[in-house]
């Protein structure tokens, strides 16, 4: 390294472009004695003295403004709209030949240019004064004579002439300041743009001059403004070999002639990952894994119902080989069942727990037992009147059609379980044919391939949406066969590709169990629900009461406090909230359609609007 001189990481990388890459770098000194430690989008970036770097592609990220005059810096992306002037050099060029191949841009692009001479200039019967401003309009070269430029000179009451200076005459000469523009990209793409200094064009920004220096992203994903020195030992170390860190994405697009293939972790995963299983535990650093192929798996997210354990939640696969039967949804309130009606026809209920009839509030009686028929919804105008008008609008609805309907409140509080005359077996790929999540299912027969099988023994699951998945289908190296599926958006890690040979027989690759269930933690079944909702509104509130408590006897105001308090205390599920729907297990199933709006709330003293009911079929 005797005799190499270190540079800074900008400046070096600044002076490179990708046809003369890779370039192998070492760090020499940094910002500290021991290294160098940056954190990066939330990972540490580490190059300590004598670290060997090499780069084998970079990317113009943003560029870096340095005030000349008190030399404080600030950067823009390359992206920015702004424009930008060249600020004269201070510096007077001692031939016109000079000034002419020193331009900015190339010169036949660059033209017309103005500059002016500290002394007078004769040329024949023509002398210019000090100062004389000179717009070069063209350069004529002549075979077997001096090459000329041909300038444009105004002189007084507006009269001008044109007079051609040649190339090797010597003075004194400024250039002026042009009213040429260039865009941030224009500047970073022309190696003499980018050796000037330049200023805003709009001088409300600044006014002050600027010299501008690219910051490229390398590969490795790190900005070259890190405040390192490094060296080029490119010619010194050919024969070393460098590790390339991949993430899981970037795994992703390498070729399928890739895999298998043995590789080790250089990072493992977050501190807190979204995960809970055995393989989990075992991805620590320069931990080898075995990377069979990559792909895309349908999956499905199942949660338990909350009870007294905590609430589980799994990532199962479409090849999950046990057997659900569907399980009867409950409802809490005519609300949920108006939402059940809306987004699936032909919904069926039983009452399970008694309800009394509450006249003045519209509440009819309810007998555990019960199946009720949910009909339709409609909007039945109840005068403010006598109680003989109310009775007179409901009973009439009770005697259409010759079945006994009831009309219930949307705001009515009650208890009900769906009705199910389907007592079939379903695999997972089937359910979503003709249901839409979120679906209420029981594991009746387990997967015989897992050793076990997690989803036994819930006394209902619920399928809460559905997914396609890229993953990569991996192993430990000292159980080849025992292969688990990595989701790639989900988990954050480092590996690299190694030249180890595969922990099995040449071409008698194994028989590969893959687990096809993985628990997972609630923030993954949150942000999931973020990721599906993205672009739906929030679901509705059911609606209020909207009554007068003093003009009401005292046993609908009981029956009210009651109503309210039940419902304080067990707060209702979110039922409305849109996921995917199941079918075929893919993304190109439809979406359940919304949660309906709210529908206005029903008041007996001083109707606006005509309140909403649900008719119920009493069978």
């Amino acid at each position: 390294m005797a005799g190499t001189t270190a540079l800074p990481l900008q400046q070096l990388i600044a002076s490179l472009d990708n046809t003369c890459l890779p370039k192998i770098l070492q760090v020499c000194s940094g910002v500290y004695f021991q290294g160098s430690i940056y954190e990066i989008s939330g990972s540490e970036v580490c190059f300590s003295t004598g670290d060997l770097i090499k780069v084998i592609g970079i990317e113009l990220l943003s560029v870096s403004f340095q005030d000349i005059i008190n030399n404080e810096k600030f950067e823009l992306p390359i992206n920015h709209t702004g424009l930008f002037k060249v600020v004269p050099e201070e510096m007077p060029y001692s031939t016109v030949e000079e000034m002419v191949s020193l331009r900015p841009v190339g010169l036949e692009s660059c033209l017309p240019f103005t500059f002016t001479s500290r002394s007078k200039m004769t040329f024949g019967n023509l002398t210019l004064g000090a100062g004389k401003a000179l717009t070069v309009i063209s350069v004529e070269r002549r075979e077997g004579d001096e090459d000329q430029v041909r300038c444009h000179v105004r002189g007084q009451q507006e009269a001008s002439a044109e007079v051609c200076i040649p190339l090797s005459s010597r003075g004194e000469f400024f250039e002026c300041e042009s009213e040429e523009c260039f865009t941030l990209k224009d500047i970073m793409s022309s190696a003499s743009l980018c050796s000037r200094r330049f200023r805003f064009n709009n001088p409300i920004k600044s006014d002050k001059p600027f010299i501008l220096s690219p910051i490229y992203q390398n590969v490795l994903k790190f900005p070259s403004s890190l405040e390192v020195d490094v060296i080029d030992v490119t010619e010194l170390c050919k024969d070393v070999n460098f590790v390339t860190p991949l993430s899981l994405t970037e795994v992703l697009s390498q070729s399928d002639e890739s895999f298998p293939t043995v590789v080790e972790i250089l990072e493992g995963p977050e501190t807190r990952p979204p995960f809970k299983c055995n393989w989990l535990a075992e991805l620590s650093k320069n931990e080898h894994l075995v990377f069979h192929k990559k792909g895309t798996s349908a999956m499905v997210l199942l949660s338990s119902l909350k009870s007294r354990k905590a609430q589980q939640y799994f990532l199962v696969s479409q090849q999950y080989g046990g057997r659900f039967r569907r399980r009867p949804r409950e409802f809490n309130s005519v609300y949920e069942l108006y939402v059940a009606l809306v987004q699936a026809p032909g919904l069926t209920v039983s009452v399970t727990r008694n309800s009394e009839e509450v006249e003045e509030e519209g509440l009819p009686g309810l007998s555990v037992g019960e199946q009720l028929k949910v009909v339709r919804w409609e909007r039945i105008e109840l005068p403010c009147g006598s109680s003989e008008g109310k009775k007179q609008s409901v009973e009439k609805a009770k005697q259409e059609n010759e079945k006994e309907e009831i009309f219930l409140p949307l705001y009515m509080q009650g208890h009900f379980v769906e009705v199910l005359s389907d007592n079939k077996k379903y695999k997972l790929k089937d359910l979503g044919k003709g249901f839409s999540l979120p679906l209420d299912v029981k594991v009746v027969s387990r997967d015989t391939e897992l050793e076990t099988d997690p989803l036994v023994g819930f006394a209902c699951l619920r399928i809460e949406g559905s997914m396609l998945e890229p993953t990569i289908e991996a192993s430990f190296p000292h159980r080849p066969d025992h292969c688990f599926e990595i989701p790639t958006q989900w988990l954050t890690m480092s590996v690299s590709f190694t030249k180890d040979p595969l922990p099995w027989p040449s071409n008698q690759p194994p028989k590969c169990h893959v687990d096809r269930v993985t628990e997972v933690t609630d923030t993954f079944f949150y942000e999931f629900r973020k990721q599906g909702n993205s672009d739906e509104a929030p679901p509705p509130r059911p609606p209020k009461r909207n009554l007068l408590s003093s003009d009401l006897p005292k046993k609908s105001s009981k029956a009210s406090k009651k109503a309210s308090k039940a419902g304080k205390s067990k707060p209702q599920p979110d039922k409305g909230v849109p996921t995917k729907e199941l079918a075929s297990l893919t993304l190109n199933s439809k979406k359940r359609p919304p949660a309906p709006p709210p529908p206005v709330s029903m008041a007996f003293v001083h109707v606006v609007h005509p309140p909403e009911l649900l008719r119920i079929s009493c069978g």
